[in-house]
């Protein structure tokens, strides 16, 4: 099976890349700039098949070339991992009482243009292949617990993700019919590098005690999940948007 997984140089998405590697799938690892990673990341996948694709989502263009070149790569993208995103960080911090107007603006754009418009161009691309191959694809978006709790010093990011739960419940019924199935995860906070530091100290306490298991999520969690909304098996959860958060954020 072709898996194409945006945003794998790292993280969850490397997490997921290699889950996939290992129960044998051929994965196209996509990354934006950061190529020593993501290296790091196609070096690591056990099995054969495997390639890299580089591009930046925002760009429509850009969009449509790594959906092309993942379909060549891996003889067919089977599955699309939606994980590529303008993450939460210091340097993109956008309080509203706090950042200037053109920060805000240009936070904003940054936010939408890759976590909304670049995943739905690349999942157009890619859901039109599997249309044209006739097979049952499917479309696994990895959206946030920061969708429904909300994201007060990155509301763009809170506003992307839930835009792209709500877009995924949209293809899920438009894609349904050509035997393709779409479903987002919302994790909540999870260990990865980029965030390492976030876990020491009294602010490491602070969210751990978010969960009344006492820690928080690991990408290999949220990749376990992804294999299964990717099986032939969950083509009945299609629609279906899964919190991985450890109880941390209960919704109605």
């Amino acid at each position: 099976m072709g898996v194409l997984v945006t945003g794998a140089s790292r993280g969850i998405g490397r997490a997921i890349a290699r889950a996939f590697a290992e129960k044998g799938d051929r994965v196209a690892v996509h990354y934006a700039s950061n190529q020593e990673d993501a290296e790091r990341t196609f070096g690591g996948l056990p099995g054969s098949g495997h390639g890299l694709v580089r591009g930046d989502l925002s760009d429509p263009e850009v969009a449509q070339r790594i959906a092309e070149e993942a379909e060549d790569l891996v003889g067919g993208v089977d599955v699309l991992v939606n994980n590529a995103a303008f993450a939460p960080s210091p340097a993109s911090a956008h309080p509203v009482a706090e950042v200037s107007y053109a920060d805000w603006q240009r936070l904003w754009r940054r936010m939408v243009d890759v976590n909304v418009l670049g995943t739905a161009n690349v999942t157009y691309c890619v859901a039109r292949h599997m249309i044209d191959r006739g097979v049952p694809g499917r479309v696994v978006n990895i959206g946030s617990r920061g969708a429904f709790k909300g994201e007060p010093e990155f509301p763009a990011y809170g506003a992307s993700k839930a835009a792209l739960h709500s877009f995924g419940q949209s293809l899920a019924v438009a894609l349904a019919p050509h035997g393709i199935a779409v479903t987002s995860v919302a994790p909540g906070f999870t260990a990865t590098d980029r965030v390492a530091i976030k876990l020491e100290g009294e602010s490491g306490e602070a969210l751990r005690g978010q969960s009344p298991f006492g820690r928080v999520g690991t990408p290999e969690e949220v990749a376990a999940a992804v294999l299964y909304l990717a099986s032939a098996e969950a083509a009945w959860a299609s629609g279906a948007i899964l919190d991985l958060n450890g109880a941390s954020h209960l919704r109605m």
